[in-house]
């Protein structure tokens, strides 16, 4: 019996795995650096801080891609893109390039935030009473929300992670 779980199944995990940091054989600094700047540019992210003394590529946050974007690479998989036209999302990497023996270890860390929509909490079922508190008066009149919005960090996003490395390692195998 086969059963569909849609976006309630979570994140599917990849059937490959890649390992992080990835080492990778490189005939120079120069190749490691420039190939893995052409990945990073494939997911369409902007760099924001690159720095080859010090072996790290920061990026610009990134709006998560929608169903609606395929060409947009930094929704990994489906739950991911799904997720990121049901809610608004951001993507950030850090990507490390460090010398070993024989060739460099990149390491790939991505992260995600939910945006906190400003006016959320001002729905008509957000001024509703709770049953378990009793009833306290408060005289002072509070309009909009107590606190302001922003972005809502949501941790690592390790589909990002694998495919990005993933395409480093295709990269380097050519």
């Amino acid at each position: 019996m086969t059963v569909a779980t849609g976006c309630a199944g979570g994140p599917q995990q990849a059937s490959q795995q890649t390992g992080n940091p990835l080492f990778v054989r490189a005939q120079n600094e120069e190749d490691a650096w420039e190939t893995t700047v052409d990945v990073v540019h494939d997911y369409l992210f902007e760099i924001e801080r690159e720095s080859r003394i010090d072996g790290v590529i920061e990026t610009k946050f990134k709006t998560g891609a929608g169903i609606l974007e395929p060409w947009h690479r930094d929704s990994a998989d489906g739950y991911s893109r799904w997720e990121s036209t049901l809610q608004s999302i951001r993507r950030k990497a850090y990507i490390s390039v460090t010398p070993a023996q024989g060739g460099y270890f990149v390491s790939v860390e991505a992260f995600k935030e939910i945006e906190d929509v400003a006016g959320a909490a001002n729905f008509a079922g957000g001024a509703t009473f709770q049953d378990h508190t009793p009833l306290q008066r408060d005289l002072d009149l509070v309009v909009g929300q107590s606190s302001p919005s922003g972005w809502i960090p949501r941790g690592r996003d390790a589909a990002l992670e694998r495919s990005m490395l993933q395409s480093i390692q295709n990269a380097f195998s050519r």
